[in-house]
């Protein structure tokens, strides 16, 4: 498909990492930065999985192993559920989208494809929402996995603690950007979470840092 950018049907976890890079540059409105956060979260969710693999069962390591096991638990599901996000986010902009195209002739429809238009915004900012949900429930496993995990994945864990950071900062960034554009009333719990998930995010990402800095004599 080149560098064009599928519709609403498109499921980007089912594209090669070449062509879903080129999906991501050119010019189409998607995929875009919320789906690019969500798959972050899915690299998180891996990468974290493949440190509680080097952990698990390893004597060296055994006073990380339930931490370990805690971070696995939390991190398997979200690597599928990353993708489906990927694809949910870029479909909620292409309703949107699809709002703006409906007739306003009447008043009538001008009031219908304003509501569609609202709703179709309210559900494009509860997918990156949730992104950013899911993202802050890895992070908070990764200070931990990085000061007792295995000490040979260290890096590892600092770049799945990035990753999961970026994830909740980008998504955050396109819950915003959508509910700027529709009622103070609506989305009231995204707009009430919002600072609390982003700075308990930055502190998990912080101490995230500091363990993994310590393990590596930085």
């Amino acid at each position: 498909m080149g560098c064009s950018k599928g519709g609403g049907t498109m499921n980007w976890m089912d594209m090669s990492l070449r062509d879903f890079q080129a999906a991501l540059a050119s010019s189409s409105p998607t995929p875009g930065g919320g789906t690019a956060a969500a798959v972050a979260l899915g690299q998180a969710a891996a990468l974290t999985c493949m440190v509680t693999d080097l952990t698990i069962g390893k004597e060296k390591w055994q006073e990380g192993w339930q931490i370990a096991e805690d971070a696995l638990n939390a991190a398997i599901p979200l690597m599928g559920r990353a993708g489906e996000l990927a694809t949910e986010d870029s479909d909620s902009f292409d309703a949107v989208m699809a709002c703006f195209k409906m007739p306003k002739t009447t008043p009538e429809e001008i009031e219908a494809r304003r509501n569609c238009i609202r709703q179709s915004t309210l559900k494009a900012a509860e997918v990156p929402f949730e992104t950013a949900t899911l993202a802050l429930s890895l992070l908070r496993h990764l200070p931990d996995l990085a000061e007792k995990g295995n000490g040979n994945a260290a890096s590892d864990v600092g770049v799945a603690a990035l990753l999961a950071s970026a994830a909740v900062k980008g998504a955050l960034y396109n819950v915003e950007i959508n509910l700027s554009s529709i009622p103070e009333d609506m989305g009231t719990h995204m707009r009430t979470l919002s600072p609390d998930i982003l700075e308990e995010a930055r502190t998990l990402s912080r101490d995230s840092m500091k363990s993994v800095n310590s393990r590596l004599g930085l």
